[in-house]
């Protein structure tokens, strides 16, 4: 196993991280890349992974209050019992959207540290930070004092958030707080400049974060191609998977501190632990980047409908969110699954914002300077979201 620096917090780290948001379970909705939302978790095979990992020299676990209805916790700190829980950096998360007052922080991490077995959290953070949480909850009910609190106490180690907003965002959170130990950021080649991105990356590294890097495959969109994806890779004649061009891509920048894999199965931990095996900074070479950039200029073809971004459509009348419905869609499309973002529509996204909720009235055509018939677009983008 290669091992990195963790920021500065002086201590070194696995280059693969076991995530736990992915555990296999008894519904086979997907075993390819697990249901997070259930929680009829395969307990024998969820533990038998993350020793089988551990012993393989990984040792970044981590975990959310969430993750699959609760039980992901309740199952990792079972997997870290009869020694293990020694021999790992245990992380889990702070539920951010649960607290509705300052002393709910304490309640929620005396209720994790229960879960987990565990008298003290390695490494803690704020969960899944957006410009809304960050206001309207970790300032509001002062939670990042709380978390310095909970460290003095003895508690946790290392405090730090993960993130899922803009660059502008990110970088306030970042500056806020001058005794951040990490983030977690999700970063994959497809992603080089949504959220975070690669700007992102460096200035958090720069800041002397450690970086931990979630979404590596973008939930095994990466790692499970369209046919066209995969014959760019197998021209190269590398006999890397998909994954493994994904993981080496990630693991060639000196600015990532671990990346995290949700593995549905102990096939995937074998492959990825092999693969951090030949993993390390600078292997990448001109070939392989070049590569990567046909890859992704592969799947951006694929996008049925020619939306930017740009926001010139918002705000609607109606409150659509149209550029996010157009985004879940063409993903739809390019990654060849609509089940991902189909749950994404469903779990995710703001009801009110949602497309059923256009009225036609094309304020929006107007101004889009792609000229995108969007008062047609939104039905069939509802529809396709909400098929069965």
């Amino acid at each position: 196993m290669q091992y990195r620096n963790f920021g500065q917090c002086g201590f070194q780290v696995s280059a693969l991280g076991f995530g736990t948001m992915r555990f296999p379970t008894d519904d086979k909705v997907n075993e390819r890349v697990g249901d997070r939302f259930s929680n009829n978790i395969v307990e024998p095979e969820a533990i038998r992974m993350i020793r089988y990992a551990i012993d393989q020299g990984a040792n970044y676990i981590d975990t959310a209050y969430g993750y699959h209805g609760g039980f992901s916790e309740v199952v990792t700190g079972k997997a870290l019992k009869d020694g293990y829980r020694e021999k790992v950096i245990l992380a889990t998360k702070s539920p951010v959207w649960l607290v509705e007052k300052p002393e709910d922080f304490d309640k929620l991490l005396d209720e994790q540290l229960k879960r987990l077995q565990t008298d003290v959290i390695d490494c803690y953070m704020l969960h899944s930070l957006s410009r809304d949480t960050w206001e309207n909850k970790v300032l509001k009910h002062n939670l990042v004092e709380k978390g310095e609190a909970a460290r003095k106490a003895g508690k946790i180690r290392y405090f730090g958030f993960s993130f899922h907003d803009n660059l502008d965002t990110f970088k306030e959170i970042v500056d806020y707080h001058d005794k951040w130990d990490f983030c977690q950021i999700q970063y994959n080649y497809m992603d080089t400049e949504n959220q975070a991105g690669t700007e992102g990356l460096k200035y958090a590294a720069s800041k002397g974060l450690a970086v931990i890097i979630m979404e590596p495959l973008l939930g095994g969109r990466l790692a499970n191609p369209p046919r066209e994806v995969i014959d760019i890779f197998e021209a190269t004649g590398k006999k890397d998977s998909p994954a493994s061009w994904a993981l080496k891509w990630l693991w060639d920048q000196p600015e990532v501190s671990v990346v995290l894999s949700g593995m549905s199965n102990i096939q995937q931990v074998k492959e990825n632990i092999e693969t951090a095996n030949d993993s390390g900074i600078g292997l990448f070479s001109k070939e392989d980047f070049e590569t990567i950039a046909k890859v992704r200029g592969c799947f951006e073809a694929r996008a049925t409908i020619p939306c930017t971004k740009c926001r010139y459509c918002i705000p609607c009348p109606n409150n659509v969110d149209i550029p996010r419905n157009f985004e879940l869609y063409n993903e739809s499309i390019i990654y060849d699954d609509p089940q991902t973002s189909r749950n994404s529509y469903k779990h995710f996204f703001d009801e009110d914002a949602k497309a059923n909720l256009c009225i036609g009235c094309k304020v929006c055509e107007e101004v889009c300077p792609q000229h995108i018939p969007i008062s047609e677009w939104m039905p069939k983008v509802h529809a396709a979201l909400t098929e069965e």
